[in-house]
C-alpha cells in the first residue's frame, strides 16, 4: 500500500486498498505491478483503441484516450468492474450481466450449467429463467420417467458456481426466475427457507398482470405446464402473494419482478421475450445478451450556491458532457470486450446495449441540504434522470450517424425515430466497490451510516465519518472526537440534542427512511431508467409482512419493474453490525431432551486460528470444521504461557467443543460466554473485550452465522460457515445490503445472495 500511498489522484486510503487488492494487475507472485494511474490509462487506451476500427487516426484517438483517463480519474465516471478489471488484459472480459437460456431438455440444461461455468470464470454473473422446465413429476415422453422439475435443476447451477472462485477477484453470482404460473411456484418460494440451499442464487418470482388482476380481484388463477400449455390446477392469488411477501420478510427472499412490465420496455420485441435479469435485478435481458454498466457520480456536479434552487446549484452543464463521453466509452466496451461465447458477442453486438447509471445521489442531496426522504428528493431525482437519459439518448443518436444503428433497429420500438446506437442506454445498479473507489454513496442508496468504526491493525479503532457531515459539523461548531465515537455507536446522529435539527434531516440513514419513502425515490428514478433500478427497501426489524406486501403493491402502482427488500435482522444468519439489530428468535430442539452423543472426530479437519486482544494478553483462537462445513472444535492459545487465564481459556474451549460436537446452537453457546467481566478488560477491534470468555464469544460470532433452520428432514445445520451479513468474512468490516447484495465498505468485498 505504501507504493500506491504516492498517488497524484484523488484517492482515499480504503479506495487504494480496494483497488490492490481487486483491481490492479499483479504478476505470477501476486505481487501488485501497477498502480491506479497505469491501471485508469490501460483502460482508457483499450477503450479509445476502438475508434482505430472505425476510421480515426492515431491522433484522434490519442486525444479520446485522454478524455476517457480524465473521465475516470476525476472520478466522474467509472466503469463496472469487470472493465476497470481486464480491460487490455489477457482475459479481456469486460460485461458485468448475462442472461442464458434454459429450455426444456437435458442438453439445454446443461449446455447451460457450461456456459454459466465459463462466464462465472470470466468474471460475469449469470440471470435465468426456469420457467420453461416441466414441473416436478412431469413425465418426460422419449423416457417414460419423472421430471424432477427446475428446483432440483437449479441446484446443479449452484453446485457449479461454487466450484468456479473466479480467481479470487469476482465471485459467481445467479439470478433464478419462476413464473408465478408455473405449477411448481410454491417450492420455489420455500426454496431458500434454508438458507444453506441455493446460495449462489438470488431469487426472484415473475409477477404477471394477469396474477395482479387476480389478486385485485381475490380470484384464482392458473398454474400452466409449460410443456403441454394446460392448466394443472387453480391458486388463490392473494395466498400466493401472501406467501411471497411472508417469505421475503422473513428473510429477503424471493424477490419480485414485474415481468410483463418489462416487456412492455422491450426494445426489440420481435426478437423474443424476456424472462430474465442478471443477478441484482436491474439488467432485463434477452437469452444470449450481455450488458456493461458504467455509473456517473453525481456528488461531483454540485455547485454551491446558497440561496439559489437546488435545480441552479446542479452543474447541468458538465453533466452533459460527462453523460455524453459515458455513453461514447459504454459503446466502445461493446467492440473492445472479449465475449465467453461467440453466441452471446452475436447478440449482444446485434442490439448494443448498455447500462449507465448513478452513484453519489445520498451525497447530492446532502451537499444540496436536501433529506432524502422528501417530496424534493423525488422530485430532483426525476429530474437528474431525465437529463441523463435524454442527452444519452441524444449522444447515442449521434453515434449513429457515426458508426451506424444498432443492427436490429429496424425490427425495434425505435425504427419510425432517428436511429440509435444502443438499443438501451440507462440502467441503475448497485455500484458496491466502484462507489468505494469513487469516495462516494452507493447507487441511489441512502447513507448507510454517518459515523462507523474501521479495524486496522492489531487492536486499532480508526472512527470514519461522513466527510460532508465532518465539514458541517466543524462549520457549526458541534465537532468533536467525542460526538463521532458515540455516533459510530449507532451509525445515526438523530438521537443527539447538541446536532441542529436541519443538520439531522439532511443526514437521514437507510434504516431511518420509512420502507415507502425507499420505494418512491426507485419510482422516481424508474421514470426515465430504459431497464431497471436495482434499490434495497429497507424495513425495521419490528416490521410486519403487511408492510412488506404494501410496498410491493406501491412498487406495482408506481411502475417499478421489480423489488428487493431487506428487513433488518431477517436473516437468522446475520451477525450484527448495530446494538440496535435483533436476531430472530431461535427454534427450540426438542429432541434435545434425550440423551446426547458427541460426535466423533475425523482424522482430519480444517480451521482457521484469530488472533483477539484480551486483558490478559493475546489470545490465539482456533476453530475447526468438519467435512460439511459444522463447527466442530475449539483450541485456544495464551501468548504467554501458564497462569490461570490460559488454564481457564483451554477449559472454557474444551467445553465449547463438547456443545460443538453435540449440536447445541451455536447463538446459545454465545450467549452464555458473552458480556462475561473479568478485572482486566480491553479495547480491540472496535469494541471492548471484556473477558477471555468474551473473547472467545466475539471470535465465535466473527467467524460465522448461525444456520438455525430445519433442512427439511427434521435434523439441524448448527455453526456452518456460509456468509456473513452485518459482518465481511474476509476482513470483518461492515457490511451494507445494496441491490440484493452485501457489500463491504472496508476491502470491497461483494457477494450477492
Amino acid at each position: 500500500m505504501s507504493e500506491l500511498a504516492s498517488t497524484g489522484l484523488n484517492l482515499s486510503p480504503n479506495s487504494l486498498k480496494v483497488l490492490e487488492k481487486r483491481y490492479l494487475k499483479k504478476n505470477e507472485e501476486g505481487k501488485t505491478v501497477e498502480g491506479p494511474e497505469e491501471m485508469f490509462r490501460r483502460v482508457a487506451k483499450t477503450i479509445a483503441s476502438i475508434e482505430l476500427n472505425y476510421g480515426k487516426s492515431e491522433t484522434e484517438v490519442g486525444y479520446l484516450e485522454g478524455q476517457f483517463y480524465e473521465l475516470m480519474t476525476s472520478l466522474k465516471f467509472l466503469p463496472n468492474s469487470p472493465t476497470l478489471m481486464n480491460a487490455g488484459r489477457r482475459l479481456g472480459q469486460l460485461s458485468a450481466c448475462f442472461v442464458l437460456p434454459v429450455e426444456d431438455s437435458m442438453e439445454s440444461i446443461f449446455e447451460a450449467v457450461k456456459n454459466a461455468a465459463i462466464i462465472h470464470k470470466s468474471g460475469g454473473g449469470t440471470g435465468f429463467s426456469f420457467s420453461n422446465l416441466r414441473p416436478n413429476g412431469d413425465i418426460v415422453g422419449s423416457t417414460k420417467g419423472i421430471s424432477s422439475g427446475p428446483i432440483s435443476f437449479m441446484t446443479v447451477f449452484n453446485s457449479a458456481t461454487e466450484a468456479i472462485k473466479q480467481g479470487g477477484t469476482r465471485r459467481g453470482a445467479n439470478m433464478g426466475i419462476l413464473s408465478v404460473d408455473h405449477p411448481d411456484i410454491l417450492d420455489f418460494i420455500h426454496a431458500k427457507d434454508n438458507n444453506a440451499q441455493l446460495n449462489n442464487f438470488n431469487l426472484s418470482v415473475a409477477i404477471t398482470d394477469a396474477f395482479m388482476k387476480a389478486f385485485e380481484k381475490d380470484e384464482e388463477y392458473d398454474l400452466i405446464n409449460p410443456h403441454s400449455g394446460k392448466s394443472t390446477r387453480r391458486l388463490k392469488a392473494r395466498e400466493v402473494f401472501n406467501l411471497i411477501v411472508n417469505h421475503a420478510w422473513k428473510n429477503g427472499e424471493p424477490g419480485i419482478i414485474f415481468v410483463d412490465r418489462i416487456n412492455q420496455c422491450n426494445p426489440t420485441p420481435s426478437l423474443g421475450k424476456i424472462e430474465s435479469t442478471n443477478p441484482c435485478g436491474e439488467q432485463p435481458l434477452l437469452p444470449y445478451e450481455s450488458c456493461n454498466l458504467g455509473s456517473i457520480n453525481l456528488s461531483m456536479f454540485v455547485n454551491q450556491n446558497d440561496g439559489a434552487s437546488p435545480e441552479a446549484c446542479v452543474d447541468w452543464d458538465s453533466m452533459r458532457k460527462t453523460v455524453h463521453l459515458s455513453v461514447h466509452f459504454l459503446d466502445n466496451v461493446i467492440d473492445a470486450n472479449k465475449y465467453p461465447l461467440q453466441k452471446i458477442e452475436e447478440t449482444t453486438k446485434a442490439n448494443r446495449k448498455i447500462g449507465l447509471g448513478v452513484m453519489g445521489w445520498a451525497d447530492m442531496l446532502i451537499q444540496l441540504k436536501i433529506p432524502y426522504n422528501s417530496d424534493d428528493a423525488s422530485k430532483l431525482a426525476t429530474e437528474v434522470m431525465k437529463f441523463i437519459h435524454t442527452e444519452g439518448r441524444r449522444q447515442s443518436m449521434v453515434l449513429a450517424e457515426q458508426k451506424g444503428a444498432f443492427q436490429n433497429f429496424k425490427e425495434s420500438i425505435y425504427k419510425d425515430s432517428a436511429p440509435v446506437r444502443n438499443a438501451s442506454i440507462t440502467t441503475i445498479a448497485p455500484t458496491g466497490t466502484l462507489s468505494i473507489i469513487a469516495g462516494c454513496s452507493s447507487g441511489i442508496e441512502p447513507l448507510f451510516a454517518v459515523s462507523f468504526v474501521r479495524n486496522v491493525l492489531e487492536g486499532t479503532k480508526l472512527y470514519e465519518v461522513n466527510p460532508h457531515f465532518e465539514k458541517i459539523a466543524k462549520e457549526k461548531d458541534f465537532w468533536s472526537r467525542e460526538l463521532i465515537e458515540r455516533i459510530a455507536e449507532k451509525g445515526s446522529p438523530q438521537d443527539f440534542s447538541e446536532i441542529p435539527a436541519d443538520v439531522k434531516k439532511v443526514f437521514i440513514t437507510a434504516h431511518e427512511i420509512s420502507p415507502l419513502d425507499h420505494i418512491k425515490m426507485q419510482a422516481a428514478f424508474q421514470k426515465y431508467v430504459d431497464n431497471a433500478v436495482s434499490k434495497t427497501v429497507n424495513f425495521p426489524h419490528n416490521a410486519t409482512p403487511k408492510d412488506v406486501g404494501e410496498v410491493y403493491l406501491l412498487a406495482y402502482g408506481l411502475k417499478c419493474k421489480g423489488v428487493t427488500v431487506y428487513r433488518d435482522g431477517s436473516r437468522q444468519d446475520q451477525v450484527l453490525s448495530t446494538g440496535q439489530t435483533k436476531a430472530e428468535p431461535r427454534a427450540q430442539n426438542t429432541e434435545l431432551a434425550q440423551k446426547i452423543m458427541p460426535r466423533k472426530r475425523p482424522e482430519v479437519i480444517k480451521g482457521t486460528t484469530r488472533l483477539m486482544k484480551t486483558g490478559c494478553g493475546h489470545l490465539y483462537i482456533t476453530i475447526n470444521q468438519d467435512g460439511d462445513g459444522n463447527f466442530f472444535e475449539l483450541f485456544t492459545h495464551m501468548g504467554k504461557a501458564g497462569g490461570c487465564a490460559a488454564s481457564q481459556a483451554e477449559a472454557i474451549g474444551r467445553l465449547v467443543s463438547l456443545a460443538f460436537r453435540s449440536n447445541i446452537d451455536t447463538a446459545e453457546i454465545m450467549s452464555q460466554l458473552k458480556g462475561i467481566s473479568c478485572h482486566s478488560p480491553t479495547w480491540a477491534n472496535g469494541g471492548k473485550i471484556s473477558s477471555c470468555s468474551d473473547a472467545i464469544s466475539k471470535a465465535i460470532e466473527r467467524f460465522t452465522q448461525v444456520v438455525d433452520e430445519n433442512n427439511g428432514n427434521g435434523s439441524k445445520t448448527h455453526g456452518k460457515i456460509l456468509f456473513m451479513v452485518g459482518a465481511c468474512p474476509e476482513c470483518g468490516g461492515v457490511v451494507e445490503h445494496e441491490g440484493g447484495c452485501a457489500v463491504c465498505r472496508d476491502c470491497g468485498f461483494t457477494k450477492c445472495f
